[in-house]
């Protein structure tokens, strides 16, 4: 017989288990099923983010900072160490425990939020009409299979498909995930490479790259595109691009990758770089991260008519329906950034919008940020991007080398940059360079949702000392009156 919910979520990643709690919290009796395990088999909720994504990647970037730290910037303060040495094991180990924290933190919400968990992959069978599905009361949908320890048959009136993304491999070159890895396998090295290797230069292939490089590790980033992070503000990744290679982080530009051999010894990559010539890169371990696809695998998709694109994404509309009535899918597995935040606020607008509300997500205020340092943030537009519009606007930026909490600190690099609308003073778009970007760039995301004006930052307070004065004066910068440089 199987077992009748309200709303039935597939996948426990961002969207989905907080789309879960969302439509419990609404008063929905709501089932979550993933498949995600942990070492001993057991269950794993958090998707990519918290296994092998987001979450992993910071406890790796937070202990290769502090060994950086006390290498090279110490003896600053006064503060003498001697030899300092770098326990990868127990590197690895701590970002395992941190990981597990975060999937007991999901089952104890679950349990909280009185949201009912299977644990196994969430396959779609068939529409079940009302009066169908094995109970006398049921009131229609769909029928989803859980395939895992124990098989479960569940009923959902309506479902949310939030089955995330899987990493791209290059064509012919399979993830190993021993001399070959994606972001999994990067953040399971056991031990610091002599020699690493990294096709592309987005989020993944930049905070790994700076990890390992950070313990040790001879790094190279190949990118084919010819410029540095194109979807960054130029100005901004000029200024990262000067920081990254004055830390040794070999980034070269505009390659075209050709064979790549694997063997016992390490990989091979040949190459040509950007002036034409072939140059082969031996290396101990090779990071490919060059964007994600959707994973609709084993979804079941075709049962029930499930529509999806060319790049095999779920086809949802701007409120994330599909084309099936009561069928609906959030995060990377559709359209728009693959982005943990981004995928929980539509699971979010999806759990109101069931329950009649109005959700809401605004895709032109959703922050940005690569986690390397100095650390990136965005929201809104691109210089370039207001040009190419046709958009007439006014830029100010503001160094951290002028800011005085950032010299206490002792990290001056970079900038923010502010980008508002020539006539109205709207802002447009806020960049960041530097120590706290992720944190910084919150002030811009609230002030964009208002339709703030630069000159609305510019007279706000900020405490001083902080890394916030830096936004106050960047605002000030548009009108060409900043105080401190």
């Amino acid at each position: 017989m199987s077992k009748q919910f309200d709303v039935i979520v597939i996948g426990g990643g961002p969207g989905g288990y907080i789309g879960a709690i969302r439509a419990a919290q609404l008063g929905f009796n709501v089932a979550c099923i993933d498949e995600w395990k942990n070492a001993a088999g057991g269950p794993a909720p958090g998707g990519t983010c918290t296994n092998v994504g987001c979450i992993p990647s910071k406890a790796l970037l937070q202990s290769s900072e502090h060994f950086e730290h006390a290498n090279k910037h110490f003896a600053e303060h006064g503060i003498s160490t001697g030899k300092v040495t770098m326990d990868v094991a127990k590197m690895v180990g701590r970002k395992d425990a941190v990981v597990k924290q975060n999937n007991d933190g999901i089952l104890y919400l679950f349990k909280k939020n009185k949201v009912s968990f299977f644990h196994g992959r969430g396959s779609f069978v068939k529409a079940v009409p009302p009066g169908e599905g094995g109970t006398s009361g049921s009131t229609g949908g769909y029928e989803i299979k859980v395939t895992g320890a124990a098989e479960e048959t569940l009923v959902g009136k309506q479902v949310i498909v939030a089955t995330g993304s899987n990493a791209r491999a290059l064509p012919g070159v399979a993830f190993d995930e021993e001399n070959i890895l994606s972001n999994d396998g990067a953040l399971r090295i056991g031990a610091v490479p002599k020699k690493l290797g990294v096709i592309g230069s987005g989020v993944i292939g930049l905070e790994m790259g700076s990890v390992w490089r950070r313990l040790g590790a001879d790094v190279t980033v190949l990118e084919g595109l010819p410029t540095f992070l194109g979807a960054v503000d130029e100005q901004i990744a000029k200024e990262a691009k000067k920081a990254f290679d004055k830390q040794g982080l070999k980034i070269e530009l505009g390659v075209k990758i050709g064979e790549i051999k694997n063997s016992k010894k390490g990989v091979s990559v040949a190459y040509t770089n950007a002036k034409g010539e072939a140059v082969a890169l031996d290396v101990d371990k090779l990071i490919v991260s060059i964007g994600r696809v959707p994973n609709t695998i084993g979804l079941n998709a075709e049962a029930v008519g499930l529509q999806l694109d060319e790049r095999g994404a779920i086809v949802v509309d701007g409120d994330c329906k599909t084309n099936l009535p009561g069928v609906w899918a959030v995060g990377d597995v559709v359209r728009g950034p693959m982005l943990a935040h981004k995928a929980e606020e539509e699971g979010v607008a999806v759990a109101e919008r069931i329950a009649g509300q109005h959700g809401h997500v605004n895709f032109n205020t959703i922050p940005w940020v690569i986690y390397t340092s100095p650390e990136i943030a965005w929201v809104g537009r691109t210089e370039q991007q207001l040009k190419e519009q046709g958009v007439k606007y006014k830029a100010g930026t503001f160094p951290f080398l002028a800011n005085g909490r950032a010299r206490a600190l002792g990290d001056t690099t970079g900038m923010v940059k502010f980008l508002a609308d020539a006539a109205t003073d709207e802002i447009l778009g806020v960049h960041i360079v530097g120590p706290m970007a992720s944190e910084l760039i919150a002030e811009a995301v609230v002030a964009m949702e208002f339709k703030a004006s630069a000159e609305d930052i510019a007279r706000i307070c900020h405490a001083h000392p902080s890394l916030s004065e830096a936004t106050k004066e960047a605002a000030l910068a548009v009108d060409k009156r900043t105080l401190n440089f």
